[in-house]
């Protein structure tokens, strides 16, 4: 059966057919979203509670240990995390890959309703949550600032008007505000006038409560008329609050101006943030999982012009940061090394072909494919992005192939006396075959990828999917399109130019050349089967040894950088430490600007801790145009000398995996029930990972070194005087936790009024003798009367893993590590270093990692099964497919020793590299041996003159689409553009492959057809290795000149 005998025969419908592609394809890119990667991130929910006051102890043990019990029973949970602080607990819940976040969502919801009864009473709100990843970086931060407006004014227009609408927004998951600076009065109290007035602090709570109020109060209905009765009931600003009478004494009020001071200020003045050194109200914009960058920046854009216009004018609005800008430009480069792929391409059809007519006739295959891709790629609702323009560049050197080989056998029928036409329905007709199993055989190698679960199979789904829709299509277009221009455009001699003269000349002396080799080869064959074993070997060796590496990340031009301090620092001091590092960033002169944030607020769990978040200018703007990864390594060495205060940065580029946000990359966490072995063990287990020379930046997450004062309640005493423990811990809540004890209502926002004791009396425990409790015949009674207080220490922070305490252990790769170098050592601490009380595991990437690379190896070990069993199915035997496939080992030999003479490691992309090279080296070989069965059969030669024959005449196509798919990968192995690094071991892999299996291959293929053709005829039931019986063109296929010589 001839497929392209249709399609030559009425070449109207086949051009009507390319030109509706191309059309498809052009709608279908202008109006294909953007994107820097597929839908890859997991379904996240961070809940989060608060309860001012309270320890990181008391917020794990009252707040944190119900909702996880009832988190922990919702179907698709993968894995749960909390971190308790000071009156802050968040808790991170992420999801099955599979699981929708919406239905998600809806469980936690009625988790969080379930555990109400266990939470404590005097929450100010229940707990909320967010369909977001707090390791997920922002996609935009926007500052608003003002000379002349304090803070608090410049919060209001934040918060009031600029985050809701932004929140608003399709796909927005939330709106942080760094820097908080939320309007509230402040009451602060003196002990000592209290105490001499013989008033207790809970009167003053009292009294302001009762004093200001916000409650229906009725209506007078009238027999003509109605009146809505309104109070005087709210107080609006801290100058109200002065006058209020808190008692009597002595027939005279006392007011709160007689025992303190009422200041307007803010509901914590324990925040601060700046950006490029100034201070301001930034808004950090963060993604749904699985949303468009893209279009939620482009959507916040377009909203500027408005909030310009509703903001006074002394109000500053600026964007310091777009993550949108270095998505395009990496597309961009993408896009860019796609099109100079093309170029290369073109050019080698070009030198190969040595005509204009076959040059367009071959060409003009390009622009149909790609633009049937793109209408493919619409319609399966994927996005236009890093991982898709890669499959499409990787693909061109593969879509000409088809071209190539149809082409090349037309043109020989032509030269052998054939009229165009004819030799176009003959040449396509003995050639198709090739073709499709080319075509088939190389969209298995997709196959398993398609069904390949976790986060790797659902980055590369995109992947596998858009390069089979391009090899598809390119197949289809080399048997439809190709022999009808072939027939109607080629003319035998008219393409004999000088072009022509050159490349017949070229092509032949190579050929002769390996004419010359092949025969000693052919004479030699045991040697040529040593020589395979031993590449065999070399390449299995090579594939356990060489550094392995997971994901490489992006330059996206930002570094995020977490600052910790010792633990007990004042908030003063915190600000001038992280304004030192600031300094010292700001002064770099690859970094643009940076927005810097103290204080336990948004992303930071307690007062030691802060972030800097900087962005980068243009490569090639930057000093000796530095990478990403020479700047950090820059600051931190310039950082190092900071006392006091630690700087860890990161590249957030490319995918998060995980739901904590660490002060390093890779991670690992212990956990266990017993809480003082637990943190003896992780200390042990810090103290190692220092030591190891491969790692750099060893933190953990533990800290219980905080200053803390213990305050030890004589309980009999207390019940002797008629007080009890509650009133005690009431009355230290009033005094030392910024309490809220009452709302200002406003038509646009409610604001705290918060009671505490004036500055002086917390900044020193001795302090406490001050404070007093009513006891129960009225008196006040002295705190060290009832109580001994002495100092200690307790932990800032509590984390659970699941449901158990735990401590996370993070690291960062020194320059030039491989992740497979050093996880190796973690994991055997981790396996024989822990007491068996305390389990160890890693999170995040590294885990990514540790499953990768069992998963990729098998995915590699299944592609090559599933090409066996398609080839085998194609041509009908269980050995011509070995026949096919012995290349392999001289390809992944190849592959590896590039990226070891590179120093490169062997990532996601170079794994995926080998893959493409099971299914790019076997078309050689296809080529060689679907000829040699057809002279075989039709002409009754021997073995190995069938194919020796077979190499001699395939020669040149097989040169022709190796080096097409050479140069195809060239632009990505050199790494193009500012992201380009990051997939250069893809490249590296292919380009090497392919030149070590082309020079190999030629003589091991032939060699092994031999032996196995041989060993085929010595078994006894030959039915089950038949060969296939297809229609064919009568008589020779193709010169035999040589074949005779061979004779």
């Amino acid at each position: 059966m001839n497929l392209s005998r249709l399609f030559i025969m009425r070449p109207v419908m086949t051009t009507l057919l390319m030109v509706a592609l191309v059309i498809f394809g052009l709608i279908a890119y202008v109006t294909l979203p953007v994107n820097d990667l597929p839908a890859v991130d997991f379904p996240t929910i961070t809940v989060s509670a608060g309860l001012p006051g309270a320890n990181g102890e008391t917020m794990a043990s009252a707040v944190a240990t119900p909702l996880e019990k009832q988190f922990s029973g919702i179907a698709g949970l993968e894995s749960m995390n909390s971190t308790s602080a000071t009156g802050i607990t968040s808790i991170t819940l992420q999801f099955d890959l599979n699981r929708s976040i919406d239905g998600a969502a809806q469980d936690v919801q009625a988790a969080i309703v379930a555990a109400r009864p266990w939470l404590p009473a005097s929450m100010p709100s229940p707990p909320t949550f967010r369909k977001v990843n707090p390791s997920d970086s922002p996609i935009l931060f926007v500052a608003l600032s003002s000379k002349t407006l304090p803070l608090y004014t410049v919060d209001e227009y934040a918060e009031n008007v600029i985050s809701p609408r932004l929140s608003m927004t399709s796909g927005v998951a939330q709106v942080q505000v760094m820097g908080s600076q939320i309007y509230a009065p402040h009451i602060q109290v003196d002990p000592r006038k209290l105490a001499a007035y013989g008033i207790g602090i809970d009167e003053v709570a009292a009294a302001i409560r009762q004093a200001n109020v916000n409650l229906p109060t009725g209506t007078l209905h009238g027999p003509d008329t109605a009146y809505n009765i309104r109070v005087n009931g709210q107080l609006y600003n801290a100058e109200a609050f002065k006058p209020l009478i808190i008692a009597y004494r002595k027939g005279a009020p006392v007011r709160i101006r007689d025992v303190g001071t009422v200041i307007d200020s803010v509901q914590t003045d324990k925040v601060a943030s700046w950006y490029n050194g100034h201070r301001g109200i930034i808004l950090t914009v963060q993604r749904q999982p699985g949303t468009n960058t893209i279009e939620i920046v482009d959507s916040i854009k377009k909203m500027m012009p408005n909030f310009r216009a509703i903001l006074p004018g002394s109000v500053d609005l600026e964007i310091l940061y777009d993550r949108s800008v270095s998505i395009r430009r990496s597309v961009g480069d993408v896009k860019a090394t796609l099109v100079i792929t093309v170029f290369l391409v073109v050019l080698v059809i070009i030198l190969a072909l040595g005509s204009l007519p076959t040059t367009l006739i071959a060409s003009v295959t390009l622009p149909i494919v790609l633009m049937g891709t793109f209408a493919a790629i619409k319609l399966f609702g994927f996005t236009l992005n890093n991982i898709s323009l890669m499959a499409l560049t990787l693909s061109v050197g593969f879509i000409i192939d088809d071209a190539i080989v149809v082409l090349e056998n037309i043109v020989r029928h032509i030269e052998a006396g054939e009229p165009p036409l004819l030799a176009a329905v003959n040449g396509s007709r003995e050639i198709g075959f090739t073709v499709v199993s080319m075509t088939v055989s190389l969209i298995a190698v997709f196959i398993p990828i398609l069904f390949l679960g976790g986060i790797i199979g659902r980055l590369f789904f995109e992947f596998a999917v858009t390069i089979s829709v391009a090899i598809l299509i390119s197949g289809f277009v080399a048997l439809s399109l190709t022999p009808m221009l072939c027939a109607r455009f080629l003319r035998a001699g008219s393409h004999r130019g000088w072009l022509h003269r050159l490349s017949d000349s070229l092509f032949g002396h190579l050929q002769a050349a390996y004419d010359y080799t092949l025969k000693p080869a052919l004479r030699h064959k045991r040697l040529v089967v040593l020589s395979f074993l031993l590449m065999l070997a070399a390449t299995g060796y090579l594939l356990k040894e060489v550094p392995k590496g997971f994901m490489p990340a992006d330059d996206t031009g930002q570094i995020f950088g977490m600052t910790q301090a010792i633990e007990g620092i004042s908030f003063s001091e915190m600000v001038r430490h992280q304004q030192m590092l600031a300094d010292i960033v700001l002064k770099n002169e690859s970094i643009r600007g940076a927005m810097s944030s103290v204080g336990a607020s948004g992303p930071n769990q307690a007062v030691n801790q802060g972030r800097i978040f900087m962005v980068l200018k243009d490569r090639a703007d930057r000093p000796g145009h530095a990478t990403l990864d020479q700047v950090i390594q820059d600051l931190r060495k310039k950082t190092a000398n900071v006392p006091g205060i630690n700087l860890f940065m990161q590249n957030l580029g490319g995918i998060r995996i995980g739901g904590q946000l660490t002060k390093a990359q890779y991670q690992v966490t212990l956990s266990g029930s017993e809480l003082q072995e637990l943190y003896k063990a992780s200390r042990d287990f810090e103290a190692k990972l220092k030591a190891m020379p491969n790692l750099q930046d060893v933190n953990s997450d533990l800290q219980v070194k905080n200053l803390q004062l213990n305050v030890e309640i004589d309980r009999d005493k207390c019940a002797r005087l008629g007080i009890n423990v509650q009133q005690v811990q009431d009355a230290l809540n009033n005094a030392y936790s910024a309490r809220q004890v009452s709302v200002i209502y406003t038509p646009t926002n409610q604001y705290w009024v918060i009671l505490e004791v004036e500055p002086q009396y917390t900044e020193d425990p001795s302090m406490l003798h001050w404070f007093f409790v009513r006891a129960g015949n009225g008196q006040l009674v002295p705190l060290d009367t009832l109580a001994a207080v002495d100092r200690g220490a307790g932990p800032l922070l509590v984390n659970h893993l699941g449901q158990f305490p735990s401590v996370t252990v993070s690291f960062n790769l020194k320059p030039g590590v491989a992740l497979s170098e050093a996880v190796a050592p973690v994991k055997e601490l981790v396996a024989s270093g822990l007491p068996e009380d305390i389990t160890g595991s890693f999170q995040g990437t590294a885990q990514a990692f540790e499953s990768s690379t069992q998963n990729l190896g098998a995915l590699l070990l299944i592609s090559i099964i599933v090409i066996y069993i398609v080839l085998g199915i194609l041509y009908e035997s269980f050995i011509h497919p070995i026949t096919i496939l012995s290349g392999l080992p001289s390809a992944g030999l190849g592959a590896l020793l590039t990226l070891i003479i590179f120093n490169m490691n062997l990532d996601v992309y170079g794994f995926l590299g080998l893959i493409l090279l099971v299914g790019i080296v076997k078309k050689n070989a296809i080529m060689m041996i679907d000829f040699a069965v057809d002279v075989q059969r039709e002409q009754n030669l021997k073995t190995d003159v069938a194919i020796y024959q077979a190499c001699l005449v395939r020669f040149r196509p097989i040169m022709m689409t190796t080096m097409a798919a050479i140069l195809g990968s060239l632009p990505i192995a050199i790494g193009f553009g500012e992201s380009g690094g990051s997939r250069q071991s893809l490249g590296m892999t292919i380009v090497g492959g392919l030149l070590v299996s082309q020079l190999v291959t030629l003589y091991i293929t032939p060699v092994f057809y031999i032996y196995l053709d041989r060993f085929q005829r010595f078994v006894k039931d030959k039915a089950v290795f038949r060969l296939p019986r297809r229609a064919r063109a009568d008589g020779p296929t193709a010169p035999l000149e040589k074949f005779e010589d061979a004779k």
